[in-house]
């Protein structure tokens, strides 16, 4: 599709870097719920393909290939940008991975020259800068979708009790500084003792290894963004999936930031949570367990 048709409503299009998960499809929903196209760079061995059916224009496009990526953008009038969905970070770590990422002369440059480390938020920030310098406006990942955002206060029936309560408020400084150090997401406690930290395996992993490291069960998460989080992209985010991850690990509670973090499928989230007996929550700051 040219962009001068993408461009005949009057409205600019939208770019989408579709990452993982079902993110991407909310995005693209609600863009084109709001009267505006959708141009989507999906990535690849990432992406779900049926994402295509959702959006106005689809190329699934390498993870290394960044030119690619801003020469696809710009031939289709976009100049703002989403970024939705996860990116597998250990995909960086496979033997061999330049044959497997292929990344382009614009990406070895940002990669070898411009990034003072490979942390995360390091990575996406300098990604999201260069971005920019070719007009390409970089926005929050839920700008377009703020009704995902978690509210403050409990999400299922049941509330925590004393003693977790007291769990989450141990667990939640000390995720407070894993997420500043940009080391990852989520803890898991008990009886306030750090069972499990995240990683670059992501928040489902994590709750499957505190899972087989506390087989008491009844272990409580937490999962924080950075005080500073950059909100453009890696957007602390639950689901079903999260909810179905911690019952199967034999967790209790799930405690996640008001405001901050994306609830998907909320009303689904909640009852899978009600029905497995999970506590769902989220605060502003550390809660005071009385």
């Amino acid at each position: 599709m040219a962009s001068t048709s993408l461009a005949s409503s009057g409205k600019e299009p939208i770019g989408l870097v579709a990452g993982g998960g079902s993110f991407p499809f909310f995005v693209a929903r609600a863009v084109r719920a709001a009267g505006r196209s959708v141009v989507c760079a999906g990535i690849r061995d990432e992406v779900d393909p049926a994402i295509a059916a959702e959006v106005d224009v689809f190329r699934r496009i390498g993870l290394g290939r960044l030119g690619a990526v801003m020469r696809f953008f710009k031939r289709h009038g976009v100049r703002e940008v989403s970024w939705a969905g996860f990116i597998r970070k250990e995909r960086i770590y496979r033997p061999a991975r330049i044959f497997s990422l292929l990344p382009d002369s614009r990406m070895m440059k940002l990669w070898w020259f411009r990034m003072r480390d490979r942390q995360s938020q390091t990575i996406l920030g300098t990604l999201a800068d260069e971005f920019e310098t070719e007009g390409l406006h970089v926005t929050d990942s839920a700008e377009f979708c703020p009704e995902l955002l978690a509210p403050e206060g409990l999400l299922t029936r049941t509330a925590p009790s004393k003693k977790q309560l007291r769990d989450i408020r141990f667990g939640w400084d000390i995720c407070q500084r894993m997420a500043d150090l940009d080391v990852g997401q989520s803890v898991a406690v008990y009886e306030r003792s750090t069972i499990a930290v995240e990683g670059v395996e992501g928040t489902d992993r994590n709750i499957r290894r505190a899972g087989e490291l506390c087989r008491k069960g009844g272990f409580t998460v937490i999962k924080l963004p950075k005080h500073d989080h950059d909100m453009r992209f890696d957007v602390p985010t639950i689901g079903p999936a999260t909810v179905q991850a911690l019952h199967a690990a034999g967790g209790a509670v799930l405690a996640i930031a008001a405001g901050r973090t994306l609830v998907l499928e909320r009303d689904e989230t909640v009852r899978q949570a009600d029905r497995l007996g999970i506590v769902v929550v989220a605060y502003t700051s550390a809660p005071d367990p009385g």
